[in-house]
């Protein structure tokens, strides 16, 4: 456990520059005394390592100083290999920087683990889409992606679902996000989230912006999840269902005396509602709202008519 904390200090120094040892601690899960200790373990391998006093204080490992590090245990070496997404790298424009980056990484693999980062390769495939997602072109991808690495801000002719459905944005791309197959854009001033291939003309601009120091993409996307989950769960229906029409919906299967169980569900609307528990046939039967149960029955007596003619 220390030899890898060890390697965990040295690797958080390289790539953070200068940490305190209050920074150390609560990035390894760890007390200040032993970020004390570990670095004067560090010290004494010969590690240029150096520390300053006062509120701006902090560790720091000499400049150029890089080390080689060869304990990659397998689970580790498994893990980057599986992480290199092919697909969406190459629509980023890093295809062949991600399989340069990975035939390096294997040639400095012991033989052993290169033989588990081949077997993982043949044996594991992410295809993230849905089956029926469309294979939709993303023509400003690349030019998105170049603006929020740059902090360049983008003029864009977006399309949207109300009118009026093409709109001119002048956009601030703080980060983007792949979600089932999909880019999305985060963009200021203020967070908002734009489908990038719903963007029909892009212009950058000489104009350059910084992203808020309080901006969290991770935080972002996951309150922008919730929100759209609680913006689509709108009402309820009471429903009478099979042990089917359970597992379809997750609800818990509490049959009664006929094999059914009544439940209250959340749903989007009245539309939506209708459509997908029509694809339940039989196995559902709604009790409430009654608008809702009255149009499904009218459907359903159309559709008997259609099959007796």
């Amino acid at each position: 456990m220390k030899s890898s904390r060890l390697v965990s200090i040295l690797l958080l120094l390289q790539t953070r520059g200068r940490m305190t040892a209050a920074q150390l601690a609560d990035e390894l899960e760890v007390s200040v005394r032993t970020v004390y200790r570990d670095v004067e373990a560090l010290h004494a391998a010969g590690v240029p390592l150096y520390g300053d006093a006062g509120h701006a204080g902090g560790y720091q490992v000499l400049a150029g100083y890089r080390t080689k590090l060869t304990g990659l245990n397998t689970g580790e070496a498994e893990a980057l290999f599986l992480s290199g997404i092919p697909g969406p790298a190459a629509e980023l424009g890093l295809g062949s920087v991600l399989a340069a980056a990975q035939l390096k990484l294997r040639a400095a693999l012991p033989a052993e683990l290169r033989g588990h980062v081949d077997r993982m390769q043949s044996r594991f495939h992410l295809d993230a889409p849905g089956w029926y997602a469309k294979d939709e072109p993303v023509p400003f991808l690349q030019d998105v992606a170049d603006a929020v690495w740059n902090g360049r801000v983008i003029d864009v002719r977006y399309r949207r679902w109300k009118e009026p459905t093409e709109v001119d944005r002048r956009l601030e791309p703080y980060g983007l996000v792949l979600k089932a197959g999909r880019w999305y854009v985060i963009a200021g001033p203020w967070p908002r989230t734009f489908r990038v291939d719903q963007i029909l003309q892009l212009t950058p601009r000489d104009e350059r912006f910084t992203v808020p120091d309080e901006f969290d993409l991770a935080a972002y996307w996951q309150q922008y999840q919730e929100d759209f989950r609680a913006r689509l769960q709108r009402g309820e229906a009471v429903v009478r269902i099979t042990e089917r029409a359970a597992e379809a919906l997750s609800v818990v299967w509490a049959p009664g005396a006929d094999s059914r169980t009544t439940a209250t569900v959340p749903i989007e609307s009245l539309d939506h509602a209708h459509g997908e528990f029509l694809k339940l046939g039989a196995d559902i039967e709604v009790m409430e709202p009654a608008e809702l149960r009255d149009r499904l029955a009218g459907t359903a007596a159309q559709l008997a008519a259609l099959y007796a003619s």
